[in-house]
């Protein structure tokens, strides 16, 4: 066996940005207006829920800033979940306001201090933020990174799909470090399975940016673990563009067989079928 070890993908964030950047740039003022696959959001929305997410790890992490008002912090009762979505709306709602001549600007511009940001962490540092949607309380550098990574991925190959522009990011350079970070919610996201210990869960994602992944329940729990020559109690396969909406979005277990019939479960299928509830993403 092969255990796991940390994924470096701050090299990758000037590229990813820069297909945002060109594929922005080529819109139309209708298409700007388009709904994305979140179906609450334009396209418009999305870009600027990006330059959020730029600006505001800035501010904290670069800058120390945090805001004092009571709107930024989670009300009495608040959850998390509608705390961050809160954030979101708001901060939508007001730039709605801006041009996406305005939008592109600012992109570039916080994106270009991200990746130097980025640059500057030690990789094994603490992390600001945990990566909740892995079971981790506390996180490293490089899982927080890699963890805003997948949200550039996802977000711009939504914009993609909404506008029905061919992808630039679908390269194995660009989307399997993507899937590679979604997939280290497979420990947490069996957390709860009971099964005899030594089975073996692998997850296969096809197309040229897939890969094989495994998951094994161990005396102490589920572990992660890298390779393994030994056969699979269960294994679960699907495409690309299967794997990528699967873990961005939660569903009922009933809706996910629904929506992607091309989803394979060989072997032992109830225990396999966990898989299909993982969420590599706050929502």
């Amino acid at each position: 066996m092969t255990t796991m070890t940390p994924i470096d993908v701050v090299g990758l964030f000037p590229e990813i940005t820069l297909r945002l950047l060109e594929l922005l740039r080529s819109l139309t003022s209708e298409e700007w207006q388009l709904p994305t696959v979140s179906s609450r959001r334009t396209v418009k929305d999305i870009a600027s829920h990006l330059l959020d997410g730029s600006l505001r790890r800035l501010s904290m992490q670069r800058d120390g800033y945090y805001p004092a008002d009571g709107n930024s912090q989670p009300r009495v009762g608040e959850l998390l979940m509608e705390f961050l979505n809160r954030l979101n709306d708001e901060w939508e709602v007001a730039t709605r306001r801006l041009s996406p001549t305005v939008l592109i600007t600012l992109i570039e511009w916080a994106d270009d201090g991200l990746a130097t940001l980025f640059r500057s962490l030690d990789p094994a540092g603490p992390a600001i933020f945990s990566v909740a949607w892995a079971g981790e309380q506390k996180s490293k550098n490089w899982m927080d990174v890699a963890r805003d990574y997948t949200e550039k991925w996802h977000h711009t190959q939504q914009i993609f799909i909404a506008t029905k522009r061919p992808s630039t990011i679908l390269t194995r350079e660009l989307a399997y470090p993507c899937l590679d970070i979604f997939m280290r919610a497979l420990p947490y996201t069996f957390r709860d399975v009971q099964a005899d210990v030594g089975s073996l869960i692998e997850v296969v994602v096809t197309d040229d940016a897939g890969g094989r992944w495994f998951v094994e329940r161990t005396e102490s729990g589920w572990e992660q673990i890298a390779k393994t020559s030994r056969r699979p109690t269960s294994t679960v396969t699907m495409n690309l563009d299967t794997a990528w909406r699967l873990l961005t979005k939660r569903r009922t277990l009933e809706a996910v067989q629904q929506q992607f019939p091309d989803i394979n479960i060989t072997g032992d299928t109830p225990l396999g079928r966990h898989a299909l509830t993982m969420v590599s993403v706050m929502a």
